[in-house]
């Protein structure tokens, strides 16, 4: 079936993200996984580094939801560029955008990267000062 292992995908991020469940996300990951993203100078390794990688991602954010525009499954690539909005820990909003590439070994995540701007969003959560979690001042000159 088409786009099956994106879809997968997607399917156990928005259940961490909605319900903070990490277990279907943690389930994808082989033994041998490799977990990363620009903004962090480790990469995780295996089923462990999976589960530490996406508790991460959860614990940095409070409210949050990411929306895909684009989904590209080729072989054993699959490619999603997204949007995520919400709130740091700190209450500030966050709105990021990026694209994740993922490495399929049959039906588990060999390889998972997620590429985005990492200063921008850490001005987002330290500061609320990120330049997409601004809002437009509706007040006339």
């Amino acid at each position: 079936m088409p786009m099956e292992r994106a879809q997968r995908f997607v399917d156990a991020l928005l259940k961490l993200e909605e319900q903070g469940d990490i277990e279907p996300m943690v389930a994808l990951f082989a033994d041998d996984a490799q977990v990363s993203n620009v903004a962090s100078p480790n990469v995780f390794s295996g089923i462990d580094g999976a589960r530490r990688f996406w508790t991460e991602y959860k614990g940095t954010l409070g409210q949050v939801k990411s929306t895909f525009r684009n989904m590209i499954e080729s072989g054993d690539r699959v490619a999603l560029e997204w949007e995520t909005q919400g709130t740091g820990r700190n209450g500030a909003a966050i709105a990021y955008e990026g694209v994740s590439i993922i490495e399929w070994d049959g039906d588990r995540v060999r390889r998972f990267f997620a590429y985005f701007d990492p200063h921008a969003l850490g001005q987002e959560l330290a500061h609320g000062t990120g330049p997409r979690s601004q809002v437009p001042s509706t007040t006339p000159a």
